[in-house]
């Protein structure tokens, strides 16, 4: 199999491997990329494409009084006695070099959010300033390109369509039905992606990690002329003395092997689809079941197996081993299942979550991770952790429920396949849910009292920048709630899956991996969700996995290019 030659082999083609392919081949490296799967960009390609990078010059002009010092207090104060200092301080120098970096040196461009931080009322939290996210990009610039980039989850588009990551666009969409303004606005997006999809067979306007992917894809393989190699399974590193000089495995089917003097770079996205790693590293609730993630299939702990057979080995595990999510399993009919993250549903006035016990457990507007986590604890070592999410008919057709969209779209359909539940009182919901309804209808009682003056005095949901921030900003007094008490009423169930794993491959700050002596692995290096996360399963802030990646990837490429001509 005639393979390109290559000084550094990069395997995987999420925003890692690519920012580190990028780097190296600007560094003057030979680069070539490996990716198992028939599409490029990992688990980026399905993401927000959000990037926690605090203190870049973005960052600061929207809040010129953050500082390195807020920063580390915020940090600490997230991961305690897990805080590593030197990560801390690689991720304050390395993130924004490398956001200037790629906007000097290539055409992946990003803009401001207006994302506070997860817990911006802590120490050195933020209400702005820290999160970035990838511009918008038009796939027609990926040329023929365009058909291997990996399209964003089905189940979070609209005929195909995908929403702006800034949440400003998907506000026109629920309000499409109550402003002239609004309803403009969608007739002309609509219009726009009818267009494209006659035209090109689909959307060419891409969005959040999907503009990611795409953006770092054509600058790696259009731009710098990287070959990015997919159908290329690595099955075994080539080593020379102890050194990492290659690798070995199968391209479309027939061996290769493909040496690199100045080593390989595992980027593989950690191990979601792992049965084996799952069932070690994961809570036991979570750990006897079958894995649900809302990564690709192929993400299924190759990086992790290659560093250690090289002699590499797994960190210490994890409280927390893996970003969490709820995930509702969608019917697809002949298509199979399909997962729908729960990104914003949760933050809605008139909506609840709760355990089977029929009780809400947590402020459902915190994030994702956080409620996962809540309800993780409380289901132990019991059944299956599941969540369900209970709303009336004013908040279904104002904000939808899951994959079921807002009215006038009709949910005919939803209630067929079983998705989702309707009943005329909560207690026959939480028969037909499965749930106690007993309780789940004083549960309503109790939250109706301070919600209809929008109080939740619980939890204190909508007490955040972060919680109000994903809100209803035309409801008040509190956008995050409002009672639930317009029948018919309406639930989905929920389970605890993952959008990237946390624990990995120890390795140095330079990303170069570990031996169970301690000793750096020569020649072999470790990035994004391979390695063990810098933030020790803390989850501080929206993008907290493709910032520090790639900053960490921008370092390990950098110092594999500096280093390079010593061993070339």
């Amino acid at each position: 199999m005639d393979i390109p030659q290559a000084d550094l082999v990069v395997v995987g083609s999420g925003a890692a491997g690519l920012t580190a392919a990028i780097v190296a081949r600007r560094r003057g490296l030979r680069v070539v990329v490996l990716e198992k799967d028939a599409l490029v960009g990992g688990t980026t390609a399905v993401s927000g494409g959000v990037l926690w990078v605090p203190l870049t010059a973005r960052g600061l002009a929207q809040n010129p009084h953050d500082s390195p010092q807020a920063v580390r207090d915020y940090l600490r104060q997230e991961m305690g006695d897990r805080y590593p200092h030197e990560a801390v301080e690689l991720l304050l120098a390395k993130g924004p070099e490398m956001v200037d970096f790629f906007e000097r040196e290539t055409e992946v461009r990003f803009c401001s959010t207006l994302y506070p931080d997860y817990h911006p009322d802590a120490p050195g939290g933020s209400v702005v300033g820290r999160a970035l996210v990838a511009a918008p990009f038009d796939t027609r610039r990926l040329g023929h390109e365009r058909r291997r980039l990996r399209p964003p989850l089905k189940t979070l588009t609209f005929m195909g369509m995908m929403f702006n990551s800034s949440n400003a666009e998907l506000k026109h969409f629920f309000k499409a039905t109550r402003s002239f303004a609004s309803f403009a606005y969608v007739v002309r997006r609509l219009a726009g992606h009818l267009v494209e999809r006659l035209r090109h067979g689909g959307a060419v306007h891409v969005t959040g990690g999907n503009a990611l992917a795409a953006a770092l894809f054509k600058a790696a393989a259009i731009d710098l002329g990287i070959p990015v190699l997919t159908h290329a399974e690595v099955t075994g590193l080539i080593r020379d003395g102890g050194v990492v000089r290659g690798v070995s495995g199968a391209l479309a089917g027939q061996a290769f092997r493909l040496e690199a003097p100045c080593g390989v770079v595992l980027a593989c996205g950690g191990f979601s689809h792992d049965r084996t790693l799952t069932a070690s590293r994961f809570p036991v609730a979570l750990a006897r079941r079958t894995p649900l993630s809302a990564t690709p299939p192929a993400i299924a702990g190759d990086g992790i197996r290659l560093g250690l057979s090289a002699g590499g080995c797994l960190a210490a595990p994890l409280a927390q081993p893996a970003a969490w999510m709820p995930l509702s399993i969608v019917p697809g009919g002949r298509s199979g299942t399909m997962v729908f993250p729960h990104l914003l549903d949760r933050y809605k006035p008139g909506v609840i979550a709760v355990l089977r016990t029929g009780r809400r457990f947590t402020n459902e507007a915190n994030s994702y991770h956080d409620v996962c986590t809540a309800a993780l604890r409380e289901a132990g070592d019991g059944p299956e952790p599941a969540i369900w999410l209970v709303c009336d008919r004013h908040a279904l057709a104002r904000y939808g429920l899951g994959v079921v969209k807002p009215a006038p779209l009709p949910h005919r359909r939803h209630l067929n396949s079983g998705y989702l539940c309707r009943a005329d009182t909560l207690r026959e919901l939480g028969a037909k849910l499965g749930i106690d309804g007993e309780a789940l209808e004083k549960t309503v009682a109790d939250f109706n009292r301070g919600a209809r003056t929008g109080a939740d005095p619980q939890f204190g949901r909508g007490s955040s920048a972060f919680n109000r921030f994903l809100g209803d900003p035309d409801h008040q007094p509190n956008p995050c709630v409002a009672p639930i008490e317009r029948a018919p009423f309406y639930g989905v169930k929920l389970r605890i899956g993952d959008l990237c794993t946390f624990d990995g491959l120890l390795a140095d700050p330079q990303g170069r991996v570990l031996g169970r002596n301690g000793a750096a692995i020569r020649g072999l290096y470790v990035l994004g969700a391979d390695r063990v996360n810098m933030m020790g399963g803390a989850y501080p802030g929206p993008g907290i996995n493709h910032g520090p990646h790639m900053a960490m990837a921008y370092l390990t490429a950098s110092t594999i290019a500096e280093n390079g001509s010593s061993v070339r």
